[in-house]
């Protein structure tokens, strides 16, 4: 009897030891850390269209996961393989299974921001928009060409790099090429306004051509301050039929935006962006302008001024003249600046 006993107790403590074991085995895979240790999250993009095993792939490849058996294991058990996500997920250093899971099973992805910025022609955009989102760049260069995309946003091909803005915008990573442009045109939209497009027509321009003047005064003036007057040159130029012998059209003619010194050959360049050669603004926008520059132009200094020249100190700002006389005079200050600089 007493043997008998001996051996229930020693069968009940190995079942203690296997089931402890078992439990503390099925914890491990559970709450143990499984996310590899770093100074800041990892970053996983999950593609539209992704299945389970691409996603765990993708933990293993891009060594996210330490142990991808106890995560499938997991994921398995939390119905993960029936809810997968696509989109941009910050996935923090020593995450356990668990909490990894219930993070892409929710949906909840980090956004990220686009800065759109210094960018002078459609070929730049699509470089800087390539890679930065889901969304495939030839797609939204295609969408930007459409007839019937065009029409209805009421742009032509010259004119639609003008549905951009210079700013940050929020995407969701897995925004497609039409999301993109819907969601663009909806800044646009917004900015243009019952109220600024009634500024607009105050002084004689529509949306569209207040962009393209809002691109020349961008890229003409360094000093912020400044643009409002610069604005008022334009305006009052377009105002007496003169052409806006703007430098920086120029340059965009020439898509030469290194030269530091325009010169007379330089001048002679065909091109309709040419303003040395023809009259009024340009086609389209010369650069994707900031709200800083289309504001400038809306509220343009008022003011008797026809031409600028920058200053021979090299400071950035210009000196503004109303008349021919006076500005060559402040163009021969300039010049002679630059020559002793030995700018050519």
């Amino acid at each position: 009897m007493k043997t008998i006993l001996k051996t229930l107790g020693v069968l009940l403590l190995l079942g203690l030891i296997v089931g402890g074991g078992a439990g503390y085995y099925v914890y491990q895979q559970i709450f143990a850390p499984n996310v590899h240790q770093q100074s800041e999250a990892h970053e996983l993009f999950i593609p539209t269209g992704a299945t389970f095993s691409t996603v765990s792939d993708y933990l293993t490849t891009f060594k996210i996961i330490k142990n991808k058996a106890s995560f499938d294991w997991v994921a398995e058990r939390m119905n993960y393989p029936n809810k997968i996500y696509p989109g941009r997920y910050l996935v923090e250093p020593n995450m356990n299974n668990r909490e990894l899971v219930q993070l892409l099973r929710s949906g909840k992805q980090s956004p990220l921001n686009i800065t759109i910025n210094n960018i002078r022609t459609k070929d730049q955009l699509y470089t800087y928009l390539d890679g930065k989102l889901e969304a495939d760049v030839y797609a939204i260069r295609q969408q930007m060409k459409d007839s019937t995309f065009l029409a209805e946003k009421g742009f032509n091909e010259d004119n639609i790099i003008s549905l951009f803005m210079a700013d940050t915008y929020e995407f969701n990573w897995n925004t497609s090429a039409e999301e993109f442009l819907e969601r663009m045109y909806k800044e646009y939209t917004k900015f243009w306004s019952e109220e600024r497009k009634e500024k607009a027509a105050e002084i004689d321009l529509d949306p569209l051509k207040v962009t393209s003047l809002a691109a020349i005064v961008q890229e003409e003036i360094a000093k912020n301050d400044e643009m409002p007057r610069v604005a008022g040159v334009y305006l009052n130029r377009l105002e007496k039929g003169m052409m806006l012998e703007a430098d920086p059209t120029v340059k965009f003619a020439l898509q030469d935006f290194g030269i530091r010194r325009l010169l007379f050959k330089h001048l002679e360049v065909e091109s309709p962006y040419n303003t040395y050669k023809n009259k009024g603004l340009p086609p389209g926008p010369i650069c994707i302008p900031s709200k800083l520059a289309l504001e400038a132009v809306l509220d343009a200094e008022e003011h008797d001024y026809l031409f600028f020249c920058a200053k021979e100190d090299f400071s950035g700002y210009h000196n503004f003249a109303s008349n021919y006389k006076q500005h060559k005079l402040n163009a021969k200050r300039y010049h002679k600046a630059l020559n002793e600089r030995g700018i050519k």
